[in-house]
Order: structure tokens, then C-alpha cells, then sequence
């Protein structure tokens, strides 16, 4: 695939037609000295996910260089024209995009969206046989033209495919991330503010574990405007049944089936998901994240297992991962969902 239409594009005096216009516009000024590296981010998959995640990087300002990576070479190049045409509403971004990997070369983060989309009413850790073999040609080739980069999947079941994509690119875990349970924690803040009638800014709120049906919802450690929401209803005497809270747990878990069922898949969410996370990595915000990282030895979790942990994230990629107090029960559910995403591991040949 080509570069953005540049003057060298538009015929044999392109170029210097160009330079000429230049010279004409601008004052002559030394060189900068300061050799500022442009940041550079991939999307692998120009799916519905992958292109939500490439405008909302472009809107957000997040990369000098964003390169584009889809096995559907008309569709790829359509969807790089149309991001390249609104360049007059956007910050400067140079796009990218290729069949082969070759304009990902170089990039600070590979974020990996490719895989079958997910059928309605089919689970998650249902398509890892069909998206197993698809990493396998894609994690190692990214990983060869960026050997420093940070690996962010989001390709579902993220959790098992984080793992094979720490596998097969040799990278420490620390460099290999899942999108995890970043989304669903926004779903059960959004959720809890709702029913409060309160701001989700204002909710503190972690979902953990598996992206998926055996996620575990972190009650004991939800706060509103800082204030511990089960203490304070214990304090104040207000009645609360846990059939409420696992209400709203559940709905988190079926959010995103609702939204497969109604419009074929899910975009918006996960493009701003992702996009709140390249942002903590590339700018070194070391915020904390819910994603999903390697958990051996945390919580009493014993295999070598990807699951969402709140995590630090900066330009190093993990940081750290946060020591978060969880009751016996929702550790006990921890080490459960860990035990899924193992099982599903165990039958995997990489």
C-alpha cells in the first residue's frame, strides 16, 4: 500500500514543484538540533474495532505516525483514504498502511485487533482455536520490524491471545499488555453512577480477572467522591441486598453481548477504551489501569496466566501492579477466573 498522496505522487515535477512552493511560503531557519522521534502507533485490523481505535488516536491527538495493517487490501486502502481526507479537521498525522507489515516498522506500540469476530450469543473463550493460528503469523512479524514496542491486544478471547502473543514475541510481560477489563470497569462505573444518580468520573470502580464471564467485580473497593460506598452504607444504616450488586455485575458481563445482538458488534467503547490506554503508555502517565497482565505469583495465582490486574501503566509499559485489597471471596474468584483462562491454556499447542 502507499504513503499518504504527497507532491511526489502527483507526477515527475511533484516533488519539486513542492520545494519550490515551500521556499516560496517559509523563511529559511537552521535545522532543529532537538531530533524529537516521531511517536509512532500500528493498528493491526481495520475491522470495525481496529478503525475505531485509528480515529479515536487521530482525534486524540496521540501519534505523529499511525500505520494501518488488514489482509483486505481494497478495504485497507479505502479506510486510509478516508482518515487521510479529513486531514484538515485533524491534528498532524502522518497514515500508513500495508498488506504485509512493512509500514509498522519502528512503532512504539502495536496495538493487535485482527481475529473472527464474535458471533452473538457466542462466548469469548470460544474463539481462541480460531485466533490462535491467525497470531501466529501476525505477533511475530510485528514483533521483528519493532522489536521495542509495546504489545496491546484487544482481539477477543484477550485474555488467552495476550499470553500467546507474550509466547510468540519473546517480549518481557511487562511489554506485552490485553485490553482487558479497561472497558468493563467503564461499563460498572457507568452502571453504579447511574443507579446513584452521581458522575462516573466520581465513581472509583474495578472490574478484574477475565474479560469475560467469570470476571470478578470489586465491591469492597468502590469509592464515590472518595468516599467507601459499603462502608458508608453500613455506616449510615442503609439497606442494601447483594442481589442488587450482583445485578449490576451481571449487566456489566452482558453489556457487550446487548450490543453484539443490536447492531453486529461492538466499536465505540473499545476505540476510547484503547485509545485511554496508548495515551497512559505513550505519555507516560502512569495511571492506573484495569488490563489485563501476567498474575503469576499475585493473589495466590500459581501458572504462568493473563488476567486484568489494576496496573501502572507509563512508557515502559507495566510498571507495577497494584496491591489492591480483595476479601477472601473475591480473591477466591480471582484464583477462579484464573482457572478458567488455564484451562482453555492447557489445550493450546504454541
Amino acid at each position: 500500500m502507499e504513503k499518504r498522496p504527497s507532491c511526489s505522487s502527483l507526477g515527475p515535477g511533484g516533488l519539486d514543484m513542492g520545494r519550490a512552493v515551500f521556499k516560496a511560503v517559509h523563511h529559511s531557519v537552521p535545522p532543529s538540533l532537538s531530533g524529537r522521534r516521531p511517536t509512532k502507533i500500528s493498528v493491526v485490523g481495520a475491522g470495525h474495532v481496529g478503525m475505531a481505535i485509528a480515529q479515536t488516536i487521530l482525534t486524540q491527538d496521540l501519534a505523529d505516525v499511525l500505520a494501518l495493517v488488514d489482509a483486505n487490501p481494497d478495504k485497507l486502502r479505502g479506510e486510509m483514504l478516508d482518515l487521510q481526507h479529513a486531514a484538515a479537521f485533524l491534528p498532524r498525522t502522518t497514515i500508513l498502511s500495508s498488506v504485509d507489515f512493512s509500514s509498522t516498522t519502528g512503532s512504539d506500540l502495536c496495538i493487535v485487533t485482527a481475529g473472527a469476530r464474535q458471533i452473538p450469543g457466542e462466548s469469548r473463550l470460544n474463539l481462541i482455536h480460531r485466533n490462535v493460528e491467525l497470531f501466529q503469523k501476525i505477533i511475530p512479524t510485528v514483533a521483528a520490524k519493532s522489536p521495542e514496542c509495546i504489545l496491546m491486544i484487544v482481539s477477543n478471547p484477550v485474555d488467552v491471545l495476550t499470553f500467546v502473543a507474550w509466547k510468540l514475541s519473546g517480549f518481557p510481560p511487562n511489554r506485552v499488555i490485553g485490553s482487558g477489563t479497561n472497558l468493563d470497569s467503564s461499563r460498572f462505573r457507568f452502571l453504579i453512577a447511574d443507579h446513584l444518580q452521581v458522575n462516573a468520573q466520581d465513581v472509583q470502580a474495578y472490574i478484574i480477572g477475565e474479560h469475560g464471564d467469570s470476571s470478578v467485580a470489586l465491591w469492597s473497593s468502590i469509592s464515590v467522591g472518595g468516599v467507601a460506598l459499603l462502608s458508608c452504607l453500613e455506616k449510615e444504616e442503609i439497606n442494601y441486598e447483594k442481589e442488587t450488586l450482583e445485578k449490576i455485575h451481571k449487566a456489566v458481563v452482558d453489556s457487550a453481548y446487548e450490543v453484539i445482538d443490536l447492531k453486529g458488534y461492538t466499536s465505540w467503547a473499545i476505540g476510547y477504551s484503547a485509545a485511554s490506554l496508548a495515551r497512559a503508555l505513550l505519555r507516560d502517565q502512569r495511571r492506573i489501569h484495569p488490563v489485563s497482565v501476567m498474575a503469576k505469583g499475585m493473589y495466590g495465582i500459581s501458572g504462568e496466566v493473563f488476567l486484568s490486574l489494576p496496573a501502572q501503566l507509563g512508557r515502559g509499559g507495566v510498571l507495577g501492579v497494584t496491591n489492591v485489597h480483595l476479601t477472601e471471596e473475591e480473591a477466591q474468584r480471582l484464583r477462579g477466573s484464573a482457572e478458567t483462562i488455564l484451562e482453555v491454556q492447557s489445550h493450546l499447542e504454541i
